[in-house]
């Protein structure tokens, strides 16, 4: 805090120091010790008067306009007054006899209370001079007292008594108090819900310790707030806010409490704000700060935070300690007494005056203080030292003016010195006043008056000395007024805005506004304006062009314009009011013409006044008397970029694009390194019409399209058509249609709409710029049409496109066959049909058909697709309306199956089969074909030549069918088996009888295993053997294969046992060919070993000798089983065929196989034949009589395989007949009976046999039947 003036002991000559500050406007200072005098001194510390009073001054006090002071004096009944406007004193006689000993004023009106030793009361009236005596109002003396605003007086006495009075001194309300009462105020409670403003609660400290609260509406329950003994006595107090009381204690705390009802009694903020002892607190309302006093020091802190210290003044030399203090009412002034009797002021809001002229600016230090700087410049600060407290101040280039009243003061400024030019009379008081190089303006009462600040007096600028505007005739107020270098500029109260060229003396440009303009703010050079009219809008005007561009968003509270001063953002400017800056952006040169946009805010701290704006950074001016400099939230980007994260960088990216700060865009593009901030910066510098700037980022982001565009475009100089341009490539087409209209070039709008295909807006171009384009648009307008369904709109403009110019007949052509095919889908059919046809395209006739076809006009559908050789289509629209004689002339012309097949069907219904069958037959539909042979022509033959051909598996079906219903199954069988139909097929065969037939057709077909399966089931459910094995090999079962060829009966040509030995082959499994081999030779029956196991090898010879007959069956096992044979041969006594067994075995390819052990005995028996041999006994043939040997199987006579025995191997007689119980195989009764004695085991199924179950068959008949059937 900076020191005014300071009044030492000796000039006010003793302690305690009475102090009182002229109310309202704070110019005075009234100061008294004990000296019997009262000193006044103005703000800047110069006495101006001095008043001597009888004795020591009691008490004295300002009225609420600070016009007059009053003064009471120690032991005398007379009023002083001192007159501020004046500097006059006056007195008056009190007419009280005894010593006053309080005056207090009126804080509403012209009352003045007067209060004596013995408990007296004088209320004066300085207004009437009417005096009103109240005697005895207390029985003491009075002590303290206050006004309300409602003029209530309160007092406080001795006596310990608070009464209430009115303005006539009647006493309204009386209380009594426990001690004596001290510094009574009034003022408002807290409460929830505040009814009225009045002042009902008068607040008294009592006997130093408590606070007295007495509420007028409440008076039988007045509070006595009581505070902690560690705080001391109660100094003093003060109301401030909202019911809040600050009230300082003698040890140095202080405390705020509140008077809301819930809370009282509570401290809301407590502090030791002082070591020792505190002696006064102040609270400045307009400031919103609290002063308080103790030890050497004052401390402030503002109200809204208490817990901030926001000053400390430390008087080192004030080794007694301080005693009041004291602020003016406008805050910027508080004085301090001490207790040794000496006084201090300090400046502590200093009114805010500066100016600013390029990048310098003048702002006021201290009351008589200027400092004028330019940190922009790296200049020095220089201090000037002014004769007034100004009210105004200007600086120029070189020069700066403070001034009050209608005078003001210019002084010179070098780099390090000051020099005083002149003071300067007006012809009235000076509202406002601006510098330039040269020249001063003044604006006062409505008028501006501009002179040279030196070179008065030199001839040949004589006349360029002084001018004063409006001219006289011009019957106008001035509002408003700045100097530029060049030019002066003004605003009137009619709206006009006047600009005057100082160079050649004279008006070059004035613009009319609506209403009268305020405030302007021209940018450094005076090409653009800024203005503010009655109404609180805000504009750009520019003088150049006339042009006016109203600022968005635009406070009603702003109070001032500053323009950018940094020399790339020529049209960046910042509004302020109170509270915020806002900053705006003024794009002269964009695709959508000039405008102001909102750039965004930047919130500013209390009391502080811009003055400055370079490169985003706000020069503010602050209540101290110094700068400080805040950087607009719209110019982070100016700040540490490689800090900043993604959305950061994204942000600061928008405001250099809102900035036009292309450079700074593209280092942020750089850290963001994504492509949508290389094309956001794109797009803004078409926007702005940077083309080479915008080249530059699309080359770096590989856009060659845009690259290439823009370079072809980026030589125009017609700004109007190179904005068309760009904004066309923004996509703002009808911008760009205006702007290329505006250009010289128009016929570009034409040509860009045709492109985008806006046809309506092409044609409306047309029509003005090129009416022989007309045609041509139409035309593509109506496909357009077409295209979305407005067959009305699309025929009228397919007829403006006929030329009828031979040099366009393919447009002509189109256009023709656009009015055929509207016409058709309009309904005007005729119209339409007679175009197509006579139309030469093949298309159009195919189109139309089409169309007519889907409105169901057949007819004509027809005759167009024909006319077009459409055949196929007209043939099936022909069909569709039933005129098959039509059909038929087409038909050798038609491709399509479809219409064969649709001609077919339709000649079969009329009953023309023939001709049917010959459509059937070209539409491939054999199975039609198929069945009207069967059904209808009776001519299976060629049904089944064609299911043959085409193997139609439907075809094969229907002939199935056919035979069925002749009864010829075979012929059913072999077709349903060819429709794949085999499940039918299995059971036909199965129903009559046909399974032969059924497995001879099936075994050459590509048939499932589970066919053959169920086949050879079938056959094993007959016991046909043979049958059951072939197909049991057939789906690859070889073991029951197997089994059913050993079961099957010899034939002649063996082929039971072929097909056994087949399926061994097969199987490749050794196990099989072992039982096969065993069944050759006798084994797998058990016959041959079984006889000769029992000694009967007469037997086993016999069954040997019968596999050896079919040895050629058996080419791998030939030597063992010939062994065989020789050996049992040679046992049972049949010498004759062991020799000839053994002269075989010495074949060469035997001879050398033969086992060791029976080789030399058969040589031996080669050597020395011996050929007798008994001949086989004959048994009869079961079926003829006939006696055979008991061992054939063939009988001679009768040419039938006679039944085998399973026991014996000998075939079977009718006498001696058995059958196994399990297998029901044949047997002779009395074998079977004499092994199943030896062996209980069937040799056939190997089932255990009870002897007692086996019977005697006297009749056999059924067995033999059996036999034959198979």
């Amino acid at each position: 805090m900076k020191r005014v003036f300071f009044l030492s002991e000796k000039s006010l000559l003793g302690s305690p120091v009475q102090l009182t500050w002229q109310k309202t406007l704070g110019n005075f200072l009234a100061v008294t010790g004990v000296d019997h005098t009262v000193k006044i001194f103005d703000r800047h510390g110069q006495k101006r008067n001095e008043i001597n009073l009888p004795g020591n001054c009691v008490a004295m006090d300002w009225d609420k306009d600070g016009d007059s002071l009053a003064i009471i004096a120690d032991k005398s009944s007379t009023i002083y007054f001192w007159y501020a406007n004046t500097n006059k004193t006056s007195q008056m006689d009190s007419g009280m006899r005894d010593s006053m000993s309080f005056l207090l004023w009126s804080r509403v009106g012209t009352l003045l209370a007067i209060g004596t030793t013995k408990g007296n009361l004088l209320i004066y009236n300085c207004q009437t001079s009417r005096k009103i005596p109240v005697l005895g109002k207390h029985t003491k003396r009075i002590t303290c007292g206050c006004w309300s605003t409602e003029n209530l007086l309160a007092l406080g006495s001795e006596d310990k008594t608070i009464t209430i009075s009115n303005q006539e001194g009647d006493t309204i309300r009386q209380t009594s108090v426990r001690s004596d009462p001290s510094d009574m105020q009034f003022s408002a409670m807290k409460t929830d819900e505040r009814i009225s403003t009045r002042e009902s609660t008068i607040s008294v400290v009592v006997g130093k310790k408590t606070l007295f609260l007495f509420n007028l509406n409440d008076p039988d329950n007045p509070i006595d707030l009581e505070f902690q003994q560690r705080y001391g006595n109660i100094v003093t107090y003060r109301w401030y806010g909202d019911g809040y009381i600050m009230i300082g204690f003698s040890r140095g705390c202080f405390v705020v409490i509140s008077t809301h009802i819930r809370e009282i009694g509570q401290e809301i903020f407590q502090t030791c704000n002082h070591k020792d002892n505190l002696t006064s607190i102040a609270v400045s309302q307009s400031l919103n700060k609290a002063a308080s006093c103790g030890d050497n020091c004052i401390k402030i802190r503002d109200l809204a935070d208490l817990k901030e210290m926001y000053a400390i003044i430390n008087l080192d030399d004030e080794n007694k300690g301080l005693d009041q203090l004291a602020w003016t009412d406008d805050g910027q002034l508080l004085a301090v007494s001490t207790q040794r009797g000496s006084l201090h002021v300090f400046l502590t809001k200093l009114p805010i005056l500066g100016d600013s002229y390029s990048t310098r600016i003048a702002y006021l230090t201290s009351l008589l203080e200027v400092t004028v700087a330019n940190h922009v410049e790296k200049e020095l600060p220089i201090t000037v030292s002014v004769e007034v407290e100004p009210n105004f101040v200007a600086v120029g280039l070189c020069h700066l003016a403070v001034g009050m009243n209608n005078r003001a003061w210019f002084y010179s400024l070098a780099e390090d010195s000051v020099k005083k030019l002149k003071d300067m009379e007006y012809l009235g008081t000076v509202a406002s006043m601006s510098l330039n190089s040269d020249y001063a303006a003044a604006l006062f009462e409505g008028k501006v008056q501009l002179h040279m600040i030196e070179g008065e007096g030199l001839d040949d600028q004589e006349e360029r000395e002084t001018r004063l505007f409006p001219a006289v005739e011009d019957k106008c107020r001035i509002l408003c007024h700045a100097l530029t270098g060049d030019f002066l500029i003004y605003g009137t109260d009619t709206g006009v805005i006047h600009y005057f060229y100082i160079e050649d003396w004279k008006y070059v440009n004035e613009y009319r506004h609506t209403v009268s303009v305020r405030k302007i703010f021209p940018d450094p050079n005076g090409t653009r304006l800024v203005f503010i009219d009655d109404k609180g809008d805000g504009f750009v005007y520019c003088p150049v062009n006339d042009g006016v561009y109203e600022i968005p968003n635009f406070a009603p509270t702003i109070k001032g314009v500053l323009w950018e001063n940094w020399p790339t953002d020529k049209g960046v400017f910042a509004a302020y009011d109170d509270d915020k800056v806002y900053t705006y952006v003024f794009h002269k040169d964009s695709i959508q013409g000039s405008k102001v946009i909102l750039a965004g805010g930047t919130k500013v701290p209390f009391s502080h006044k811009p003055l400055l704006l370079y490169n985003g950074e706000l020069t503010c001016q602050t209540q101290s008397g110094k700068t400080n400099n805040i950087f607009l939230s719209t110019h982070s980007f100016l700040r540490n970029l490689k800090d900043s994260g993604p959305n950061e960088l994204k942000q600061m990216l928008s405001q250099t694009l809102m900035l036009k700060r292309f450079s700074e865009a593209w280092e942020v593009c750089k850290l963001l390194n994504n492509q949508s901030g290389w094309n956001e910066l794109a797009r803004a510098c078409l926007h702005h019409m940077e083309v080479e700037f915008a080249i530059r980022v699309y080359r770096t982001i590989r856009n060659v399209g845009m690259v290439m565009s823009l370079e072809q475009i980026k030589g125009i100089e017609d700004r109007s058509l190179l904005a068309g341009h760009l904004a066309m490539f923004t996509s703002d087409f009808n911008l760009a249609q205006d702007l290329y209209l505006a250009s010289t070039c128009p016929i570009a709008a034409l040509e860009m709409r045709r492109d985008l295909q806006h046809w309506d807006s092409a044609l409306q171009l047309a029509r003005r710029l090129a009416p022989d384009q007309i045609p041509f648009i139409s035309k593509e307008y109506a496909v357009q049409l077409e295209f979305t369904g407005d067959y009305v709109n699309a025929l009228a403009h397919y007829e403006k496109g006929i030329t009828g110019d031979n040099k366009y007949q393919e447009h002509d052509e189109a256009c023709l066959a656009g009015v055929a095919q509207m016409s058709v889908r309009m309904g005007d059919i005729r119209r339409g049909v007679n175009q197509a046809i006579k139309h030469p395209s093949r298309l159009l006739k195919r189109d139309c058909g089409a169309i007519l076809e889907s409105m169901k006009q057949f007819s004509e559908a027809a005759q167009l697709y024909e006319k077009g050789q459409y055949y196929d289509k007209a043939a099936s629209v022909y069909i569709r309306c039933k005129n098959w004689a039509k059909v038929g002339e087409l038909l050798p012309h038609v491709s399509s199956p479809k219409i064969h097949l649709q001609y077919a069907k339709a000649k079969e219904a009329d009953g023309r089969y023939k001709e049917a069958v010959m459509a059937y037959k070209n539409a491939k539909q054999w199975d039609s074909v198929i069945r009207l042979y069967l059904d209808h022509l009776n001519n299976p033959e060629k049904a089944v030549n064609i299911v043959r051909e085409t193997q139609s598996l439907d075809g094969a079906k229907m002939v199935a069918r056919f035979f069925l219903q002749l009864g010829d199954y075979g012929s059913a069988i072999q077709f349903l088996v060819m429709s794949k139909c085999n499940n039918e097929a299995f059971t036909l065969a199965q129903q009559h009888n046909k399974m032969e037939i059924y497995a001879d057709i099936i075994s050459s077909e590509n048939t499932t295993n589970e066919d053959y399966q169920s086949i050879a089931l079938y056959f094993e459910g007959e016991k046909k053997h043979f049958q059951a094995g072939k197909f049991f090999l057939l789906c690859g079962q070889y073991s029951r294969a197997l089994k059913h060829f050993l079961k099957s009966p010899s034939t002649e040509d063996n082929m039971a046992i072929e097909m056994a030995i087949e399926t061994v082959g097969q199987a490749k499994d050794e196990a099989l060919t072992n039982q096969l081999i065993d069944y050759l030779i006798g084994e797998s029956d058990g016959m041959p070993k079984m006889h000769v196991k029992r000694g009967d090898h007469m037997k086993g010879a016999r069954m040997l000798i019968r596999v050896a007959n079919n040895i050629s069956k058996f080419p791998s096992h030939i030597v063992p089983i010939l062994t065989s044979t020789v050996i049992e041969c040679h046992r049972a006594g049949l010498k004759n065929s062991a020799f000839s067994f053994a002269a075989m075995l010495m074949r060469p390819e035997y001879r050398n196989k033969i086992d060791l052990k029976y080789k030399k005995k058969i040589e031996a028996m080669v050597r020395r034949p011996d050929t007798s041999e008994a001949e086989e006994p004959t048994t009869p043939c079961p079926y003829c009589e006939f006696l055979l040997p008991e061992c054939e199987l063939l009988c001679p006579g009768c040419k039938n395989n006679p039944p085998y025995c399973i026991a014996t191997g000998r075939h079977m007689v009718k006498d001696d007949w058995t059958v196994c119980p399990h297998c029901d195989f044949p047997a002779l009764y009395s074998e079977f009976k004499n092994m199943l004695q030896s062996e209980s085991i069937c040799p056939m199924c190997s089932e255990k046999v009870n002897i007692v179950y086996l019977k005697k068959i006297n009749d056999c008949t059924q067995y033999l039947k059996l036999e034959e059937m198979e």
